[in-house]
């Protein structure tokens, strides 16, 4: 009995090192990405980089205020396209839906969310860019738009279904209708999961670049307007980082940290509004 006793022991010890091995490994990728972009990016960020253009080919300088101002119109405008599709899908799979159908969408948002990035850019060039004839910050926005879309419908769907059923009946009970009883009870019962839902979407698009180069291309300049090519931080690091020149190399790290750094915000604080409990109520 002592000799089993001894051996569970063991085992014990053993799986939970390597556990925490694991645990040790996985934490490191992170802290050596975070190293590597803080000791090469924080070298070129200044207010230079924040506020200017780009500077022409084979000029040191410059900065890459028009691609931060790209994505921010490219993430806004894929908001706009997927998150509102994204929020009543999952609405009516959670409350409205039956079976045959709900599986149905259900398995097909499952495979959307696995379609390559790559693939939904190609869709968006075909859809938009050939029949306009150019790349557009249009273009961009809806192949973001559309990778949002799966994430917000599951999302939405898991926090909804998360709301205790006792009060969808005192609601129905006291004589509201079924709209109602989801607008004004369960919507904002399962805010909290459909914020964060929504904010980890926009962490997940903010970093894709694929798309972006068939849809919204780049732009050395100012985009006025959604109907023309447009610059984003990460096809701009794309295009410094294949470059020649070492200057572009530096503006390439510091946008990658600018990058990951709007991408750890959004996740964190999508992470707070859960372990805070942050409440959305009606005025």
């Amino acid at each position: 009995m002592s000799l089993r006793i001894r051996w569970r022991k063991l085992v014990n010890v053993v799986m939970l090192s390597l556990t925490g091995v694991c645990a040790l490994l996985t934490v490191s990728v992170l802290f050596v990405i975070l190293g590597y972009l803080l000791w090469y990016g924080s070298k070129s960020l200044d207010w230079a980089f924040f506020t200017r253009l780009p500077a022409p080919v084979g000029e040191a300088g410059g900065g890459m205020a028009n691609a931060i101002v790209g994505s921010g119109k490219l993430l806004l405008l894929a908001s706009l396209i997927g998150i509102p599709f994204g929020l009543l899908a999952g609405v009516y799979l959670a409350e409205f839906g039956g079976k045959t159908f709900s599986f149905l969408v259900r398995y097909t948002t499952d495979l959307l969310n696995g379609v390559p990035s790559i693939v939904t850019g190609i869709f968006a060039y075909t859809v938009i860019v050939i029949p306009m004839k150019h790349f557009s910050t249009l273009a961009g926005g809806l192949a973001l738009g559309v990778m949002m879309i799966p994430i917000a419908v599951r999302t939405t769907e898991e926090s909804l279904r998360a709301v205790p059923r006792v009060l969808r009946e005192g609601a129905l009970a006291l004589g509201a209708s079924k709209w109602k009883t989801v607008a004004t009870v369960v919507m904002p019962a399962a805010m909290r999961g459909i914020v964060t839902g929504i904010m980890l979407t926009l962490a997940r698009v903010a970093g894709e670049t694929a798309p972006l180069l068939f849809t919204a291309l780049g732009n050395r300049f100012w985009s006025p307007g959604w109907n023309q090519p447009i610059a984003s931080l990460p096809v701009m690091i794309y295009e410094y980082a294949l470059s020649a020149y070492d200057d572009w190399h530096r503006q390439a790290w510091a946008a990658g940290l600018v990058l990951l750094a709007l991408v750890l915000i959004t996740n964190v604080g999508a992470r707070l509004v859960v372990s805070r409990g942050i409440s959305f109520r009606r005025a």
